[in-house]
């Protein structure tokens, strides 16, 4: 059974970074997506950044492009979000979230429906 744990999230002011750790353990998949999606309250879960197996090609949502950067670490099954430049608008629960890439979804994209793994979520608090 895979399990996603976050962990890194806290309070900055604005223009401050974070990073983010999701850890992935129990994790088969040769061919897989994972990615970094959030919600503020009141809103629907977005989208982040989602990175792909081998090349780690990397997906950004407009509103993060040159602000935030997607990693993985293959031997510690970890992937990161480091967030630069954080804005107010960037206040979040973060949610780190995986997906088998088959040969019906080889794409990586930020459809939430096709990630059937997620985990519990760490908030990000962004003060102006």
């Amino acid at each position: 059974q895979v399990q996603l744990v976050e962990s890194g999230g806290g309070s900055v002011q604005a223009g401050g970074s974070l990073r983010l750790s999701c850890a992935a353990s129990g994790y088969s998949y040769s061919h897989y997506c994972m990615g970094w999606f959030r919600q503020a309250p009141g809103k629907e879960r977005e989208g982040v950044a989602v990175i792909q197996d081998g090349g780690g090609r990397a997906t950004y949502a407009d509103s993060v492009k040159g602000r935030f950067t997607i990693s993985q670490d293959n031997a510690k099954n970890t992937v990161y979000l480091q967030m630069n430049s954080l804005k107010p608008e960037d206040t979040a629960m973060y949610y780190c979230a995986a997906r088998a890439r088959t040969w019906f979804q080889p794409s990586c994209t930020f459809g939430t429906e096709q990630y059937n793994t997620w985990g519990q979520g760490t908030q990000v608090t962004v003060s102006s």
